[in-house]
């Protein structure tokens, strides 16, 4: 009987990104994450090859665990702009428990890093149809896009320390989401 594997894709990425988490990703290496895991860098070729497609895979992970986090909103009781209100506590919920991960994925500029445009395509259509119920159908995408924007912002600026002129960030996310969503209500 073959002796079991002691590392597979999960382990892998589940390590990278906590070592990204903890120490940032100029320490990661896939000698540093062999390491780590125990196991001799070769041992690690088979699932990525090279530090960039470890990266392009964290930020996929980070994109699906994203999603994963907010998706379910989709479907909870209450009317459009109370589910988008879920959707967006989800997301800065997510983006604090994975500050570094989260913005490693959405904001480089490197296209071999990013999340496949598609899958993300995809996963997003969902948001626009909800987005339609508030803004109507012909301007679902401008006012998603928007949206996104607006948490993504606020988001970035409050993991970097930017927002420091004192008051409630909680409340002042909610307020500035419910404006939003008010300016393009029908």
């Amino acid at each position: 009987m073959p002796y079991p594997a002691q590392i597979n894709r999960e382990v892998i990425l589940t390590t990278a990104c906590e070592l990204i988490e903890s120490e940032g990703t100029a320490q990661l290496s896939l000698n540093q994450l062999a390491k780590i895991l125990g196991v001799k860098t070769p041992s690690l070729y088979r699932y990525v090859d090279s530090k960039t497609a470890l990266l392009r895979a964290v930020n996929e992970a980070t994109f699906q665990g994203l999603f994963a986090a907010i998706t379910p909103h989709l479907d909870t009781p209450g009317d459009a702009p109370q589910r988008i209100m879920r959707i967006a506590t989800a997301y800065r919920a997510y983006a604090h428990q994975h500050p570094v991960t989260y913005g490693l994925a959405y904001t480089n500029t490197i296209a071999e890093l990013r999340p496949d445009p598609v899958e993300q395509e995809r996963a997003v259509i969902p948001f626009q149809a909800l987005m339609a119920e508030v803004s109507g159908e012909t301007d679902s995408l401008p006012a998603l896009r928007g949206l996104l924007a607006l948490m993504h912002g606020f988001v970035m600026l409050e993991l970097a320390g930017q927002l420091q002129r004192g008051g409630d960030l909680d409340t002042a996310y909610l307020q500035s989401i419910r404006a939003y969503l008010a300016g393009w209500g029908k």
